[in-house]
């Protein structure tokens, strides 16, 4: 009777790892699933509590380290970097004056017009300043004022 509940407790955090799973997309807690899914095979074989336990953890371990680098190039392969990541912290010029709380503002990075916003929306820019891009969101850039000292440029 005790290893039936084993077996129930194991199919149970089993199947906790895979709802996990199926909320978050992120080819993590599968690989626990599976080393609980190992554990119930030993509960079966009739391999005490401790055994199971260490199954379990020596299984979800390896799939995790081993596996997931794998499976994440397999289902993810058409993942197309912008290189737009490397405009943070590059210098910009405002084209259209940036003002969050109105939601306008446009910006020109690289000869292209972008959508602008501050980073802070008490903070505007005017047409002609030189700002710094701050983030990427989405297809809007973030900017900021360039630090205060020589380099300023206005």
């Amino acid at each position: 009777m005790e290893a039936y509940m084993d077996v129930l407790v194991w199919l149970g955090i089993m199947i906790f790892f895979l709802v996990v799973e199926v909320i978050t997309v992120g080819l993590t807690t599968i690989w626990f699933a599976a080393g609980a899914l190992a554990a119930v095979a030993a509960c079966a074989a009739g391999i005490g509590i401790a055994g199971q336990a260490a199954l379990f953890f020596v299984v979800s371990f390896v799939l995790l380290i081993f596996t997931r680098p794998v499976a994440l190039k397999y289902f993810n392969p058409h993942k197309i970097r912008t290189n737009y990541e490397d405009a943070v912290d590059k210098t910009v010029k405002v084209t259209e004056r940036v003002d969050n709380k109105n939601g306008m503002g446009k910006a020109v990075l690289n000869g292209q017009e972008w959508t602008a916003r501050m980073y802070r929306d008490d903070v505007t820019a005017e047409e002609g300043e030189i700002l710094k891009v701050a983030a990427i969101a989405g297809v809007k850039l973030i900017l900021e004022p360039l630090s205060e000292g020589p380099e300023k440029q206005k």
